[in-house]
């Protein structure tokens, strides 16, 4: 007799296997999120034993593009679609058409899809996803991993990392690419030299990544108010944002970025691009500017005006609330079943035999 209570889930990923990826923070958080929901759902990841009668693919790996079969209900999560790798990989011309064209086709292949923002829903449809296809649940952060530290905590670590205490602090954070706007950040850092200037991230692509001979030299070169701390543990990251007076993410082209949860979450202000997406996911609960002579003109606001910064850090609060544990989780628990029951005859669905 099959047992059809519980649904069994397969997450297939490779997003952990290149460190400082936002990719790599939201499928840890979401599996480990529908992992608590252990009444509805059994999860199991890449090729741990069991039967699973879905197939929740992360990444587009080749492998995992393969075991989307009839014997599973497939669903890919879409973190980005193919005009966003320009800035942030350099491949040969041909070879990045052919990627592009591999990314749209396996979109195409999956019986559903998961949008982490919904201003990718009509690219895809453009590109021949059915609409009725398609569901936004967003990501979310642990507030038991990203939270505001004591004053003592955040000194020590101020002292290892070599920062000024004294000084207004600003965090970049995210992979050294073209696409996340290093080079303005920077900039605005020459600007300010008052003001210290935080990166954590690093090349994850190597030299692969858009613009690494300009962006390296560019890094080597910065003032010494600007501090380039590399690839960091995500144990780490709390410690990081909670060091910064300010979140300040200069990107020309962004997706869902975790990092702007994860600050806050730290009940950080956040200061961004003035991009046509965030107004759909964050609505009005940041500041923004849009190019080097606004950032400069917004931190200096910030760090002077402190009616300014905590209405800035209240917004953020109304962030990390609407993106709740609580919230997202219900989403999944919705998503899964009502996918499972549309799909459920037209598939040949294995089961876990019952005692």
């Amino acid at each position: 007799m099959e047992n059809k209570g519980i649904i069994g889930i397969r997450m297939l990923s490779s997003a952990t296997s290149v460190p400082g990826q936002g990719v790599g923070s939201a499928y840890m958080e979401q599996v480990s999120l529908v992992k608590e929901q252990k009444d509805l759902f059994r999860v199991y990841e890449n090729k741990e034993k069991g039967i699973a009668q879905i197939n929740h693919v992360h990444t587009v790996n080749p492998t995992f593009r393969m075991k989307m079969d009839s014997h599973h209900v497939n669903v890919i999560y879409v973190h980005f679609l193919p005009t966003t790798l320009d800035g942030s990989i350099k491949l040969p011309p041909l070879a990045f058409s052919i990627f592009k064209k591999y990314v749209v086709s396996t979109y195409k292949k999956a019986d559903e899809i998961v949008v982490v923002n919904p201003v990718f829903i009509d690219p895809l449809v453009e590109l021949g996803c059915k609409r009725e296809n398609i569901t936004f649940i967003p990501n979310y952060v642990s507030q038991s991993e990203f939270h505001p530290l004591k004053e003592e905590e955040i000194l020590e670590g101020k002292r290892k990392y070599g920062i000024d205490p004294t000084r207004f602090s600003v965090l970049g954070c995210g992979q050294v690419q073209t696409r996340k706007g290093v080079l303005d950040f920077i900039e605005t850092a020459k600007a300010l030299p008052e003001v210290e200037f935080l990166w954590a991230g690093g090349f994850s692509f190597g030299k692969m990544t858009d613009g690494y001979k300009q962006l390296k030299e560019a890094m080597e070169k910065s003032p010494k108010n600007v501090h380039f701390l590399g690839l960091l543990p995500r144990e780490e990251m709390n410690l990081v944002f909670n060091m910064a007076s300010l979140f300040f993410l200069p990107s020309f082209d962004e997706l869902m970025p975790m990092s702007i949860l994860e600050a806050a979450d730290c009940g950080k202000p956040l200061l961004l691009r003035d991009l046509d997406l965030y107004p759909g996911i964050f609505f009005s609960h940041y500041d923004c500017a849009h190019d080097v002579k606004g950032f400069v003109e917004e931190i200096k606001r910030l760090s002077s005006d402190e009616e300014a910064y905590l209405h800035y850090q209240e917004e953020a609060r109304e962030i990390a609330s609407f993106y709740s544990k609580e919230h997202v989780a219900s989403l999944w628990r919705e998503y899964y079943p009502r996918i499972l029951r549309k799909w459920e005859g037209k598939k040949k669905l294995r089961f876990e035999k019952s005692n």
